[in-house]
C-alpha cells in the first residue's frame, strides 16, 4: 500500500485560517485563566507546559533535519541562528524566568518577524504534515509566549526596550554575517532573500536588506504604540481625578 500524498499547503486555506485563530486565542484565553486564578502555582504550571511544549518541538525538529539530512547541511542552515529559532529559545526562557531582555528580543522579534512568518509562511506542505504541525508550533508559539507575557504574566515594554531589540537585532546581524561567510549558510537572509509570498518583501538583495532595517524598526514603533498609548491614557485619567478631587 502506498503511503498518501502530502497535501499542499494552501496559503488562507482552512488550515492556515485555523491556525491564525489558535494562534491569537490561545495566549488570550491562558491570559484570563492566569489573571482569573491569581495564583503563582496555576501561572507556574501554564508557563512550564508551554515551555515544554516549545521546548520538545524544536528538539525534536533539530535531530529530525540532523539525521535525515547530515551534519554539512544542518550546520549551513538548521543550526538555532535564524530569528525564529533564536526567539523559540527566549520564548522558553521567558517562560521559565521571565527576564527582562529576552521579553522585550521575544515581544519585538517575534511580534514583527514571526508573525509575518505565520501570515506568509516559507512552506510547501499542509496539514496534516509532520513540517506544517511543527513550523506553526513554533512559529505561533513564539507569538503565543510575546502576547501571554505581556497580558497574562503582566511584562511590558518601554521604549529603551524598542531600542535594546533594535540594537541586538544589528549586533546580531553583525556576527551572523560572518558565519554565513564561514559556513556559506543564509541565516538570517542577510545573503539571499527568503521565498515568501509576504508583499514586505519586494526588493531583491542586497537593497532588501536596507529596506528590512527600515521596516524593522517601524514595525517596532508600531508594536510599542498601543503601550505608549496606554500609559498616556492612565497617565491622562489619573491626572483627572486627582484635579477633580
Amino acid at each position: 500500500m502506498s503511503p498518501s500524498p502530502v497535501p499542499p499547503f494552501a496559503l488562507f486555506g482552512a488550515a492556515h485560517i485555523v491556525v491564525m485563530v489558535l494562534t491569537v486565542a490561545v495566549p488570550v484565553v491562558l491570559s484570563r485563566i492566569v489573571r482569573r486564578a491569581r495564583s503563582e502555582t496555576v501561572t507556574r504550571r501554564i508557563c512550564i507546559a508551554l515551555a515544554a511544549v516549545l521546548a520538545v518541538n524544536q528538539v525534536t525538529y533539530w535531530t529530525y533535519r540532523f539525521l535525515t539530512e547530515g551534519a554539512l547541511v544542518f550546520l549551513r542552515e538548521h543550526l538555532p541562528l535564524h530569528l525564529c529559532s533564536i526567539a523559540v529559545v527566549l520564548s522558553v526562557i521567558v517562560l521559565l524566568t521571565r527576564a527582562r531582555l529576552p521579553y522585550e528580543l521575544t515581544y519585538f522579534w517575534g511580534l514583527a518577524g514571526t508573525t509575518n512568518a505565520i501570515v506568509t509562511p516559507e512552506l510547501t506542505e499542509g496539514f496534516p504534515d509532520y513540517h506544517f504541525i511543527q513550523y506553526f508550533i513554533s512559529h505561533s508559539g513564539i507569538v503565543a509566549t510575546a502576547l501571554f507575557a505581556t497580558f497574562g504574566l503582566g511584562m511590558r515594554p518601554t521604549f529603551r526596550s524598542l531600542l535594546r531589540a533594535f540594537a541586538w537585532l544589528n549586533g546580531l546581524a553583525a556576527v551572523l554575517l560572518l558565519v554565513n561567510l564561514a559556513l556559506d549558510s543564509n541565516y538570517l537572509y542577510l545573503c539571499e532573500a527568503p521565498v515568501t509570498a509576504s508583499p514586505l518583501l519586494f526588493l531583491p538583495w542586497p537593497w532588501y536588506l536596507i529596506w528590512l532595517e527600515v521596516l524593522a524598526f517601524g514595525l517596532f514603533a508600531l508594536l510599542y504604540l498601543p503601550v505608549y498609548l496606554g500609559g498616556r491614557r492612565r497617565t491622562t485619567g489619573s491626572g483627572s481625578r486627582i484635579q477633580e478631587t
